[in-house]
């Protein structure tokens, strides 16, 4: 496509427009003006067909997967393919997805000549996760007069992977990734002698009898003790309901870490996240500190069914696996099965784990169903159910005076919703499953701590 410049409405300013207004009043100088306006248009025309082909042998790469955090600047590696080699000025623009924010609508790039590759960095930073495409390049170059601007959409083929901010919840748990020679926040004594056996050896006085290893023993001819070893690796799952509870907005009483950081990028301020943030942001924050603590970590995604199921490992890749797989998670406007996640817990789950459910059970009818579930696998495993403590939802007369109606109307209501919750722990309790409401600013600390809590006190 080609389109006039400034400089083309300049000179038809300067020149057309007045030669225009002598040739009308003064018919003798009709044909010096028509003469001049001519030329003038020859020159344009010539030059509007030298300007079709500027823009052949130009093509825009980008790295096929480019990785960020939300909320975090990145500066996305743009090559420009000039296969003529000759010099050349072009203003490039990239299609980036609505919530993909970048502080340069466009640019300047001078080709230089003699040189077919070019390389510059475009900064640009998201508001969201996900998986956001890159396909379309927009570029302008100009005519050799300079009167006509010539665009063309070229194809590129980029994706930017969008990850989940972990940096100020890093900062909050830094003595945890600290390498140290004892892992986890401080040296803590481990309770328990452990089960996992670890080697035979003679009979001492005073060993028990359940400790006696009576095959070893009737084949040696002389009592043999097991010896037990405290149990360090076990298998650490987080279930993340990301159904229509999952979705509401979580308001935070803290500025973030990027919010006071000054920033180009940062003119659109984001907005509150949601409650499956902080699930996913803890979930992957727990992944880092099971990995610390020698333990295997897995994920399980559920709504109205099972979504994603890994299964507990360790090592960069299996990370690197659950945090593809949490990413591009949203939450969906369904109810969730308890039942049926149970059941499948219950079928893939053989050996014994520590199950850290992140839900939302402010609801009476979810908080029913989620108990049956609970039947289901509470004997086998250790579960632990954690939510986002709900806003407002305390005893009465925990607060300042009530000013007005409205005010005592909002105590009663939080009232209510305290003693449900509060009658589901007793409920949970009594199945043996651990409930507890977490502050939405500290969710990944207390996470963290819970699960430090059930290693030191060998729980498993």
């Amino acid at each position: 496509m080609i389109v006039p410049r400034s400089r083309l409405l300049v000179w038809v300013g300067l020149i057309v427009l007045p030669f225009a207004t002598l040739g009308g009043v003064e018919s003798s100088a009709f044909v010096i003006s028509a003469a001049v306006i001519g030329a003038l248009l020859f020159v344009v025309l010539l030059d509007a067909a030298l300007a079709f082909g500027r823009l052949d042998g130009l093509s825009v790469e980008l790295p096929e997967v480019s990785r960020l955090s939300k909320d975090r600047d990145l500066a996305l590696e743009v090559r420009v393919r000039n296969e003529r080699q000759t010099a050349r000025e072009i203003r490039l623009a990239l299609d980036f997805p609505r919530a993909i924010q970048s502080a340069n609508d466009e640019m300047q790039v001078a080709l230089p000549v003699g040189s077919e590759w070019s390389r510059f960095t475009w900064p640009c930073r998201s508001s969201a996760r996900g998986n956001f495409p890159v396909t379309r390049a927009f570029v302008e170059g100009v005519s050799p007069l300079g009167f006509w601007a010539v665009r063309a959409t070229l194809p590129v083929r980029g994706e930017l992977r969008v990850y989940p901010n972990l940096l100020a919840e890093r900062k909050n748990l830094a003595a945890l990734f600290l390498n140290r020679r004892g892992a986890g926040l401080h040296t803590q004594r481990q309770v328990g002698q452990g089960r996992d056996f670890e080697k035979l050896r003679e009979y001492i006085p005073g060993d028990s009898l359940d400790e006696i290893h009576w095959k070893a023993t009737a084949k040696r001819g002389r009592p043999v003790t097991k010896v037990f070893q405290i149990e360090r690796t076990r298998e650490i799952y987080v279930v993340i309901d990301s159904s229509r509870l999952s979705g509401r907005k979580v308001e935070s009483g803290k500025l973030s870490v990027e919010s006071r950081n000054v920033s180009p990028l940062s003119t659109l301020h984001p907005p509150p996240s949601t409650a499956l943030e902080r699930f996913i942001t803890a979930s992957l924050i727990l992944g880092l500190a099971a990995e610390k603590q020698g333990d295997l970590f897995g994920l399980i995604t559920f709504s109205d069914q099972v979504g994603t199921f890994l299964r507990a490992r360790n090592g960069p890749a299996h990370y690197h696996a659950c945090r593809d797989a949490l990413h591009t998670l949203e939450a969906r406007t369904v109810t969730p099965d308890f039942e049926e996640l149970a059941s499948f817990i219950r079928l893939r789950l053989r050996r014994r784990a520590l199950l850290l459910f992140l839900t939302s059970l402010d609801d009476p009818a979810l908080a029913e169903s989620f108990t049956r579930g609970m039947d289901l696998i509470a004997r086998q495993h250790l579960v632990l159910v954690n939510m986002i403590q709900p806003a407002g939802a305390r005893p009465l007369f925990t607060d300042d005076k009530v000013e007005n109606a409205d005010g005592l109307y909002d105590r009663l209501g939080g009232h209510l919703r305290w003693r449900q919750l509060r009658e589901l722990e007793k409920t949970l309790q009594r199945r043996g499953v651990r409930f507890a409401q977490l502050d939405p600013d500290k969710f990944s600390a207390q996470l963290v701590t819970q699960y430090l809590g059930v290693k030191q006190r060998q729980l498993l």
